[in-house]
Formats: C-alpha cells, structure tokens, sequence
C-alpha cells in the first residue's frame, strides 16, 4: 500500500502502469538476483540440515553445555558473533540451528528470533571483513570522503562511535541473564512460552512464517538418523560456508552455492537420504524461502518510489539549518535512522547520505569517524527496528516466529538502545 500511494503521488495516471514497470524493474536488478538466489540456497542448507536430522544433532551436543534457558540463549548470542561474515547468513544459519535447542528449553521464538536479530547488522557492520564493512568502504571511496584504498581504513576509525551496534548487542546477554527485564509483549511471550507454548498459533507458526510450527524439531529428521557423524555433517557445511565466502572476496552468493553442493554430496555419499530426495530437499528450501523474499522485494519495491518522491535529499535538506559541531553526530543518527526505518533501506540511506553529511562534518569541524558511526549507528538502528526489513524477515523465518510478532516483542528493546546511542553520540560531540 506505502507502494501504491507513493505511485500514485508520482503520476495518478499512470500508477497502474508504473507498478507493472517498478515490479519488472526490481526483479530484474543485480541486488534482488542476488538476494533471491542466496536467501533461496540458504533455505535449501535448512531443509537439508532438517530432514536429515543434522540441525537436531548439532543442538543436541550444544544442549549437553547449555543447562538452563540463560546458557541455551548465550549459546545463541555468541554463535551470532561468530557468524559475522553476513546478515543474512547470520540471521538464517543461527536461528535454524539453535531453533530446536532454545525450544527445550522453553524459550519463546520471540525471544530467540530477537536475540538472532540483535547479532545480525549490528555485529556485521562492527566487524571490517564483513559484507556490511566492503560495501560501505566501497561508497567511502566512491563519493570521495577517502582516497582510493584508504576506505577501509576510515570505515575501522568509526568503528568505536557505532554505538547502537555496540549497545544492541551487549545488551543481549543482559535481557538473557535477566538483568535487563522483559518488557512489553516479550514478557507475554516468555510466560506463555513457559507453559508450553512455543508459538502463539499453530498456523502463524507453520505455513504463515514458513516454520514448521510447535513440533518438536528432532521429529522432522523423519526416517533418516545422521547418526554419529551429525555434528560433523553440520559443521563441514557451515565452515566450507564460511570458507568459501571469505575466499571469494566475502562473496556469499559464492560461499553458500558451494556449501548448498558439499551438502548434497556429503549426505548422498553417506546415504543419509537418497538422493532425488536431496534435489528434492534444495527445490524444498528455495520455496521455504518465498514469503520471505515477497517481503523484501516489495520492500526494494518501496525504496525506489521513496528515491523517485525524493524523501533522503528533503529530510536532509529540512535538518541542514540545525547543524552544529556539537549536534550533528546525534542529528545524523535520529534522522538517517528514522529514514532507514521508514524506507526499509539501509545500504541505499547510507550510500545517499554519505556524500552530503561528510562534507557538512568537515565544513563545521566534527571528527569524520564520529560523524560516520552515527551514520552507521543509523543503519544498523533501521536494519533493526524496521518491521520489514530484510534480516527482520530473515531473523523471524529462520526462527519459526511471525514478523510482526517479532518486530513488535523486540522493539522495546531497539528503542532503548536508539535512545542511549543519542546520548552516547551527544556526549562523544562535546
């Protein structure tokens, strides 16, 4: 609908026409290609990881160190912070493979998909070799703030000034210690999760997330038993993911067509299913995976008619006269964040943004790096809170949860960290 009106705004005569022409646009772009094929592949690892039994075995020899919800919910915290290459990757491998051990344990998928959310862009962006930290250098160099090669280098001098990803992510383990309390309708969904109650209804659980609802996830591993080697089979597969995406310059397309390959092989050769059931299990996966990918082409969908009405370039303009050393940090942050959550465009705010706020930071004499963690703080804040963003998508399919009941349970805690990063980039400014 935000679509559709903005089409309209544009030229009510020819909206009709000019949805037809934005959907064929976007489809055909190099960016959405390439999200529909990796998020398409990465849905093929689940399938296979789950129908072979391989996610329950790796969950099992992680539930026999993880006794009691607190550790089971670290657990997932710190497999966050070791999958940093991508978001994506990050928001789909962490929760499909600690899903069936935070259910033991009675965590709510609300929870779980907050906690694979909240190490996700904020960890990616805190992290220089990350696919986060190679685009935003890239632009660094592109619109001239570093000369060529130097991008990385200013992009790592921001890193201390990204508040909100630091902020995001320690709090965590504090929400998992009990330390920062539950709030809103968290709270709801932990009690009922302590009942017994996984999910709020079956059917938001199963078809509508693409989740396979309350079952118990060691039943999905069906007649095949992976036997000793489960374990192995999980982790050979994630480190050649891994692998392969660092090899190829942090190309994950690359590093999960190669683990989607070893996969199918790997369990073929060991007869854990036969093998046009494995072809079978990858066709399995791309369509588990379209819900997911409805929402986020609309969402590029949406930022294209947001860029065509102008919306970065006005916010920016409208703010200008209110710049000063000592509040642009915090007005970068609360302005290029609320952009990113309301557009649902994060690489595309910072790519806009940067070549007009970094000149404004020099012409009034605030230190680039900082300027540059708001900017990024910002990203991450609207990676984060948008209800249709992308890893928010990603983070509540993996984990069996709605979008919107993840999106809502989180956002007490997104907004809490927003407000301390303001403080924190104001006190950093003086």
């Amino acid at each position: 609908m935000g679509t559709i009106v903005g089409l309209l705004m544009l030229s009510p005569a020819d909206a009709i026409t000019n949805f037809a022409d934005l959907s064929q646009k976007i489809l055909m772009s190099e960016t959405v290609a390439w999200v529909i094929v990796v998020c398409g592949l990465m849905g093929s690892l689940i399938v296979l990881f789950l129908r072979t039994g391989t996610a329950v075995a790796f969950s099992n020899m992680v539930a026999k160190r993880a006794k009691s919800r607190t550790s089971a919910l670290l657990s997932t915290w710190f497999l966050g912070l070791v999958i940093f290459i991508d978001d994506y990757l990050n928001a789909l491998a962490v929760s499909s493979s600690m899903k069936g051990l935070t259910d033991k344990h009675r965590v709510s998928r609300e929870m779980l998909s907050y906690v694979v959310d909240s190490t996700a862009a904020p960890i990616c962006i805190l992290i220089p070799i990350s696919t986060w930290a190679v685009f935003c250098s890239g632009v660094l160099e592109s619109s001239g703030v570093a000369p060529a090669g130097e991008g990385m280098s200013l992009y790592i001098s921001a890193i201390p000034y990204m508040l909100y990803a630091w902020i995001a992510a320690i709090m965590v383990p504090l929400v998992a210690m009990g330390k920062l309390p539950l709030l809103g309708s968290m709270k709801q969904a932990e009690a009922r999760a302590a009942n017994g109650e996984i999910c709020i209804v079956e059917a938001d659980c199963g078809h509508g997330a693409g989740s396979h609802g309350g079952e118990d996830p060691a039943a999905l591993a069906g007649e095949y038993n992976p036997g000793m080697l489960g374990v192995w089979n999980f982790i050979v597969p994630m480190v050649s993911l891994l692998f392969f995406t660092w090899l190829y310059d942090i190309n994950v397309l690359i590093g999960v067509f190669f683990a989607v390959v070893i996969t199918v092989l790997l369990f073929g050769f060991q007869k854990l299913m036969p093998w046009n059931d494995l072809c079978d299990g990858v066709l399995d996966g791309i369509k588990l995976m379209i819900p997911a990918l409805a929402i986020v082409i609309i969402a590029f969908m949406f930022k294209d008619v947001n860029d065509q009405l102008g919306l970065s370039e006005y916010v920016i303009e409208v703010v200008k006269p209110i710049m000063s050393p000592k509040l642009l940090p915090m007005i970068t942050f609360i302005t290029m964040g609320l952009l990113a959550f309301a557009t649902g465009s994060f690489w595309g705010v910072f790519a806009i943004a940067t070549p007009i706020i970094v000149p404004l930071a020099i012409s009034v004499g605030t230190p680039i790096p900082l300027v540059l963690g708001a900017l990024m703080s910002a990203s991450a804040f609207g990676s984060h809170a948008c209800f249709y963003s992308d890893s928010t998508v990603l983070a509540a399919q993996g984990s069996g949860c709605p979008v919107m009941s993840h999106a809502l349970t989180q956002l007490p805690y997104v907004l809490i960290a927003a407000v301390l990063s303001t403080i924190g980039l104001t006190l950093l400014a003086l």
